[in-house]
């Protein structure tokens, strides 16, 4: 019907207490996916269509979110109007407010729009705190969301000298984990962005140590399964010294999941979705005279 609308919502999240971001079955109560709520939200509005968010990039339980994406679609009782994209996006929030989530943008999209299929990247951002090997040691703000590690320093010319070796066109079939889609999807994969720049806490002007942040930033269309924090444990090791820029290249070389080394997988904890991209003409709703369109700027493994 003509009232029926599909939207592209953006939202965020703090993963820790989620099961991750996608549906979690009907059994599992205790821990909820993040995708469980926000269809429960969009449920209070009384919406009379089935309700089923389609998630763009898959994050797994602890895995933050500055930026994941997903479309949706609502038809309204009695042939009202289509919500307006400030009216859903704060209906939607006051629905999730106690939840850890939040809706940062709405959107309404052409009928035929696909959440995941039509993103053209995704950004993800890996935060490690040194001197930290405790959570206490930390500012409660970065307390989950980071990686704490005992180090004081690590060697990050050889990390990003390794993180050039991973960019571009490769079988990242040593960097992924196993699971039941591994047989349906192929491990080549173009990583458009790997490096590592320093960070910073964020209370770190006011917290009363100076700890050190460094972030690791990882661009590509779609990643493999745990591909991000395979990635970042092996370039800490890098860092560390327990692996060789050349060790790193054997392993990216080996294409063999079972290649990649015991313990060496970085926690959940300090990996945020930061980014998920659209061209803008996929976004532009046909019916209304002006183009619209979300700017880069608004804000991750598919």
């Amino acid at each position: 019907m003509h009232n029926c609308a599909r939207y592209l919502i953006f939202f965020q999240y703090i993963g820790t207490k989620y099961s991750g971001v996608v549906r979690s079955p009907p059994h599992q109560q205790q821990k909820k996916g993040v995708q469980n709520h926000i269809e429960d939200a969009v449920r209070r509005l009384k919406p009379v269509n089935p309700v089923s968010l389609s998630v763009s990039s898959r994050t797994d339980s602890g895995v933050h979110a500055l930026s994941n994406s997903a479309h949706l679609d609502l038809q309204r009782s009695n042939d009202k109007p289509p919500f307006t994209d400030d009216v859903l996006l704060e209906a939607l929030n006051f629905h999730l407010l106690s939840e850890e989530i939040r809706v940062t943008r709405a959107q309404r999209v052409p009928a035929d729009f696909h959440a995941r299929y039509r993103a053209q990247s995704r950004t993800y951002v890996y935060r490690i705190a040194l001197g930290t090997p405790h959570h206490s040691q930390l500012p409660l703000t970065d307390h989950s969301l980071c990686w704490g590690l005992h180090n004081t320093e690590l060697n990050v010319k050889a990390m990003n000298e390794a993180a050039s070796l991973l960019v571009g066109t490769h079988d990242f079939s040593s960097f992924r984990a196993v699971n039941s889609d591994m047989p349906f999807k192929s491990p080549v994969k173009t990583l458009d962005l790997a490096h590592v720049a320093p960070g910073n806490a964020f209370v770190q002007a006011h917290f009363h140590r100076d700890i050190q942040f460094w972030e690791l930033t990882f661009k590509s269309k779609s990643f493999l399964y745990k591909q991000v924090r395979r990635l970042t444990g092996a370039l800490v090791a890098v860092g560390q010294g327990r692996l060789s820029v050349a060790q790193l290249r054997e392993l990216l070389e080996a294409r063999d999941t079972r290649a990649y080394p015991q313990g060496t997988v970085a926690p959940a904890r300090g990996l945020f979705l930061t980014r998920v991209d659209y061209n803008q003409a996929d976004l532009q709703f046909p019916e209304e005279g002006e183009e619209r369109g979300l700017s880069p700027s608004v804000n991750p493994e598919d």
